[in-house]
């Protein structure tokens, strides 16, 4: 299941194209991008892709999907490059090749994408096809963390808790699994309680300042064009 970028926007060609498809007239909505994709608009190209991926007004097709996916990647669209990097990890309409999806996720993340961060961060920490490296994967999560999103939050909290890839810290980890758990993240909440035993009152105080600190923080990841993260 992909999803879709429902911010604001003008009524251009695109916005146009992006209207259909937000009231589900996914036909026509697939007949605009693609004439816009035919006419090098790179956005519109990933907006294709995701119709592909998700089979929406046409038949589902992962390497079509991909295959557009590519195309506006390699024009510089970043979410078009985290779901490049997600598929090549997953295998999904294309053969498997972690450590190439690994340089199209490390792109998105430095350009700031959530879920390339996360997706990324997931992959440093489970070792998986690449060498493990909890210290850059406590880099990453705490970067996506800090945006408020919430898996990043729960696994940053564990990081801490169990001190993996930064030192064991519980007001860091009882920050983090508060949050994460305050948003429905279930183990978050059954990491927190194991934490909690162990602070002290000066740590509780502290650790509870500091969720009041970041509390207001929001994930402001663009929905469009998004795959589901790596397993993991």
């Amino acid at each position: 299941m992909l999803s879709l970028d429902l911010s604001p926007r003008t009524e251009t060609p695109l916005g146009a194209a992006i209207g259909h498809y937000e009231r589900g007239d996914f036909a026509e909505a697939l007949r605009l991008f693609a004439t816009l994709a035919e006419e090098g608009d790179a956005d519109a190209t990933s907006w294709l892709g995701a119709m592909h991926a998700n089979g929406e007004g046409v038949e589902a097709s992962p390497a079509r999907a991909f295959a557009l996916y590519m195309e506006a990647a390699q024009a510089g669209i970043v979410l078009a490059q985290t779901n490049v990097g997600a598929m090549l990890c997953m295998g999904q309409g294309t053969p498997r090749d972690i450590p190439a999806g690994v340089l199209w996720l490390e792109k998105a993340a430095a350009s700031g994408d959530l879920f390339a961060q996360y997706n990324l961060a997931t992959l440093l920490s489970k070792g998986d096809g690449l060498p493990a490296d909890p210290a850059a994967a406590a880099h990453w999560y705490r970067s996506a963390a800090e945006r408020g999103h919430y898996p990043s939050q729960a696994r940053l909290g564990f990081l801490y808790a169990n001190g993996l890839g930064v030192a064991k810290d519980r007001v860091e980890a009882f920050t983090w699994l508060s949050l994460a758990a305050q948003h429905g993240v279930g183990t978050a909440l059954t990491a927190l309680e194991a934490v909690v035993a162990q602070m002290s009152s000066e740590e509780k105080q502290a650790g509870t300042a500091a969720v009041g600190r970041w509390r207001g923080r929001t994930a402001d990841a663009s929905r469009h064009a998004r795959l589901n993260p790596v397993p993991g």
